[in-house]
């Protein structure tokens, strides 16, 4: 098997950048959904509630700052804000779990207001601030500003077994759908279709990783990546009747990566793609209702 695909959110909901190469931190991918948008309480805004967020096109420049661009070629500079620099804290929130994050200067805050709605643009200053779900993880594991941990994984193989599945639903014709919708951060070539629900942990080039919870799927899948169109009800519907796990429609498995014993600091090593990808314990079993 072979690393295929890698994909970094530095904002939250937004669109992707697919780099060759990228360094792995204990809490996912270097960059990845560091930033985020938050409404007015300080809850999260995704693509779930505006799809128009994937429509805004992200870059992160050398000094740290990031750049937005709006489908009319509007665009943004933002300087990181930063604790350290006296920049006001928000308490935000992730699917229940508060924690404080750094908000952007106002100009960014009125830029977001023109193109997207009234939401704040909060950096994640500190990425020790937000544990994992504990019942998966371990006392220390953090995540950034993703739904719930660290990194993403597909496989090609499923991908393909699913389009197959819509296909049999749709027998006078339905879009074969690619693996953007799934915005994963890492995709997998050479399994066999649905072999990565049983992974329980596995090496990506020289790291390793705990495959650790099965990842639900929501309205984000129905929406077109490229043009912010919901596309009708593929891939839940089908999902759900052929591949529920944990009660929920799925695809994907959810990573946390492991400290190699002779690194310290914050960058853990890096992925690659063409990697070879092994798996080193298999045999996980989650409740498959309705599969």
């Amino acid at each position: 098997m072979r690393l295929t695909g890698l994909h970094v959110y530095p904002v939250k909901s937004m669109y992707r950048l697919s780099p060759d190469t990228v360094a792995v931190q204990p809490w996912g991918l270097a960059g990845d959904r560091r930033w985020m948008l938050a409404d007015a309480t300080g809850r999260f805004v995704s693509q779930r509630e505006n799809a128009a967020l994937g429509q805004i096109r992200v870059a992160l420049l050398p000094d740290g700052a990031l750049s937005l661009t709006a489908p009319d070629g509007s665009r943004i500079e933002v300087t990181a804000p930063a604790v350290a620099a006296g920049d006001p804290l928000a308490e935000v929130e992730v699917w229940g779990t508060r924690f404080r994050a750094v908000e952007a200067a106002k100009e960014a805050h009125g830029w977001i207001a023109e193109h997207l709605g009234e939401y704040r643009l909060v950096h994640l200053d500190d990425p020790r601030a937000r544990p994992v779900d504990p019942e998966y993880g371990e006392p220390g594991d953090t995540v950034s500003m993703a739904d719930g941990f660290p990194l993403l994984l597909t496989t090609t193989a499923s991908l393909d077994r699913l389009n197959e599945l819509i296909a049999a639903e749709h027998p006078d014709g339905h879009e074969t759908l690619p693996m953007e919708r799934f915005r994963p951060n890492v995709v997998v070539a050479g399994s066999e279709a649905w072999a990565e629900d049983g992974w329980c942990r596995i090496r990506i080039g020289s790291l390793t990783f705990k495959v650790v919870k099965p990842c639900g799927r929501c309205v984000i899948t129905t929406t077109d990546q490229e043009s912010g169109e919901r596309r009708g009800p593929e891939p839940l519907r089908t999902l759900a009747r052929h591949h529920r796990l944990l009660r929920k429609a799925a695809f994907g498995q959810n990573l946390i990566p492991e400290r190699p014993a002779d690194v310290e600091g914050d960058v853990l090593g890096a992925l690659r793609l063409g990697d070879d990808v092994e798996v080193l314990e298999d045999g996980a079993h989650w409740p498959a209702d309705g599969r």
